[in-house]
């Protein structure tokens, strides 16, 4: 395992491929492999001559796990993948991540500008600005707890709780990190970013909000709709790789 210490935290890491180097931040319940790996991302980018780099990130994967719930501060998370930066000598990068780790590549952006060459905001709309309700992140941190996954009725617990299972998570800790209050950015905030942004969402997603409704918000980003797949499907879809691909070879 490649791996770097931030703090008291320890963050494994791939990096692969020579060329312009772009970050990819993964999802809630997911790590490096199952989000970026096996849907073949790290091949096509690195295949079109990038330099990829994707982490665990903290309370995931192969990286530290977390048991309180204000260790999962977006900051905190955020200030991870400036640390990765860091650690590889890498002054600005493209960010790209997905539904969680898209909102953590949105407050680098927003907190951490000079450091982002572009944005890409995968499985993530206008949620980044209006939020969850707390009482689905309660059902799915209790659905994560439960004995086991026969006692989960309720059907989006149940979908997180196989997804963590079949991604062999530490429950504990993506309960901690699902109890911490969704941290959204402004109007404001997001009007401000500068860099190219490409906001990408399935048109069967029932869980980012609008991926247009975001990108209108920000000046000259482009939002790019996946056809017919939902917040689970989109990640490894054709469509969302062809895209990516046209945006960073157009992107200055």
């Amino acid at each position: 395992m490649t791996s770097f210490r931030n703090g008291n935290v320890e963050i494994a890491y791939l990096d692969e491929g020579q060329g312009e180097p772009i970050v990819l931040v993964h999802g809630f319940g997911s790590n490096k492999e199952i989000n970026w790996v096996n849907p073949s991302w790290v091949t096509t980018l690195t295949r079109a001559g990038r330099r990829v780099i994707a982490l665990d990130n903290r309370g995931h994967g192969q990286s530290t796990k977390l048991y309180g719930v204000d260790d999962y501060d977006m900051p905190l998370m955020a200030g991870d993948v400036r640390a990765l930066l860091d650690h590889l000598a890498i002054a600005r990068a493209d960010i790209m991540g997905y539904s969680m780790g898209a909102r953590i590549t949105a407050f680098l952006a927003v907190h951490e500008p000079s450091r982002v060459r572009s944005a890409i905001l995968g499985g993530l709309g206008i949620r980044l600005i209006e939020g969850h309700g707390s009482a689905m992140a309660n059902v799915i941190a209790d659905a994560l707890l439960a004995p086991s996954l026969d006692d989960v009725t309720d059907p989006t617990g149940r979908m997180f709780r196989m997804f963590a299972e079949q991604t062999k998570s530490d429950l504990k800790a993506l309960s901690a990190c699902m109890r911490r209050p969704r941290q959204i950015l402004n109007r404001e905030q997001v009007a401000g970013i500068k860099m190219p942004v490409l906001v990408a969402v399935g048109s069967n997603d029932d869980v980012a909000g609008s991926g247009a409704a975001l990108a209108a918000l920000i000046p000259g980003a482009r939002a790019l709709d996946i056809p017919g797949r939902d917040h689970m499907l989109a990640v490894g879809d054709k469509v969302f790789k062809s895209g990516v691909l046209e945006f960073l070879n157009a992107r200055p």
